[in-house]
């Protein structure tokens, strides 16, 4: 645990949000000291708890997603637990919530009703298409997002159908995105004494402001970027190539010096001189020799030895990493990127470390993901609930 004070302890956070957007946005928080209060359904918590790989039933996912967070349980379809929510909102300094748009209008929760009980309220709100708009009452997961914004079109190989990017990058874009924002909202109700506001976040949006040079280069030349796999068309060499021993590495030399390096490398003193190789543009127009000459290289050898001679050459390289890869390499180790943490019953598992690294007030992992409902007596009690009115609401189904 952490002795160190953390950049956001004392902020109380509340989130609405199940699986990826919004608990990653408050994932951020909580590791760098937010008090976070996720609140979930009694009837099995958030659908995350049951995702991909599960130690004894519950999901290896949720302990990261859902580390330093605390666990309340209310039933919003019950209005003594709307209730309940409602009062925790009013004293909340942050709250998250990935709703489709217009359902917790519905019921009751939304921007006006809290902004009137808690006029300082930021409130990040995570959708697919955003609160407006013609689509905003459409479902949209983060494919959705990942497609409308334009990455997946341009992911891919040109002869082949677009591919998603191997994780749900769409959904985590977007939290990062609603982290950033609340924020900024609360730096300024801060220095400017305002008053809070709606940090308003499209999945769609997301993955569009991410898009690069797309928007202008097709106002101004017509040109529409396409899949062009492992490569960066203008920017050669820069591709993945396979080494003798079926491994892949990484290859990074487009920088005019750092091309000129790895041609020395390579054997290929010429090309090292050509002036007609000095600069991108030339490169680019042969680049499929180019890339030919670089795959064929790599297949003569093992990857060990291409990472050797191009560590030695200083141009930027990588094998391409698999988890089993990242357990054992001293740089994740020496920047403590796999942490340790035990499971409830005790076993000892890994975890990833905290990003960022921050020199004075560092994240730390307190605790990983909670029991269902761990903290919901404790939380209601902290606003004035009696034992007798927690058993009442037990009793009736609202929490």
């Amino acid at each position: 645990m952490s002795k160190t004070q953390k950049p956001l302890a004392g902020l109380k956070v509340v989130e609405l949000g199940t699986l990826i957007a919004g608990p990653f946005c408050t994932r951020i928080m909580a590791e760098f000291g937010a008090e976070v209060i996720k609140v979930e359904s009694p009837d099995g918590g958030d659908p995350l708890r049951k995702w991909r790989k599960l130690y004894e039933g519950t999901s290896l996912w949720w302990y990261v997603q859902a580390r330093n967070k605390k666990s309340v349980t209310a039933n919003l379809k019950h209005p003594a637990g709307r209730e309940f929510v409602r009062k925790l909102i009013a004293e909340a300094d942050i709250l998250v919530e990935n709703f489709r748009p217009g359902v917790l209008e519905k019921l009751g929760l939304g921007w006006d009703a809290l902004k009137a009980d808690n006029p300082g309220l930021v409130m990040v709100r995570l959708s697919g298409f955003g609160q407006t708009g013609p689509y905003k009452d459409q479902p949209g997961f983060g494919a959705v997002g990942e497609s409308m914004g334009g990455l997946r079109y341009i992911t891919g190989f040109p002869d082949r159908p677009p591919v998603r990017t191997g994780i749900s990058i769409g959904d985590s874009i977007a939290a990062l995105w609603g982290a950033v924002g609340a924020l900024m909202a609360l730096r300024h109700k801060e220095v400017n004494g305002g008053a809070g506001q709606v940090v308003d976040v499209a999945l769609y949006e997301g993955i569009f402001a991410m898009m690069e040079s797309m928007v202008p280069e097709f106002d101004v030349f017509g040109f529409v970027r396409e899949r062009t796999g492992n490569i960066m068309p203008g920017i050669t060499p820069s591709n993945t190539h396979t080494t003798r021993d079926g491994k892949h590495v990484t290859i990074g030399a487009n920088g005019d010096a750092i091309f000129k390096r790895l041609m020395l490398a390579m054997g290929r003193a010429d090309l090292a001189e050509s002036p007609g190789l000095a600069d991108n543009t030339g490169r680019d127009a042969r680049r499929d020799e180019i890339y030919g000459l670089i795959d064929a290289w790599c297949l003569e050898r093992d990857e060990a030895e291409v990472l050797a001679v191009l560590e030695t050459a200083q141009v930027p390289s990588s094998r391409v990493y698999a988890a089993v890869d990242m357990f054992s390499d001293p740089q994740f180790i020496a920047r403590q990127m796999i942490e340790s943490a035990k499971l409830p019953d005790g076993k000892d598992f890994k975890i990833p470390g905290i990003v960022p690294r921050l020199s004075e007030t560092p994240g730390s992992t307190e605790w990983i993901g909670p029991a269902l409902g761990a903290h919901t007596d404790e939380v209601l009690q902290s606003l004035g609930y009696s034992p007798a009115d927690i058993a009442e609401l037990k009793a009736g189904g609202a929490i």
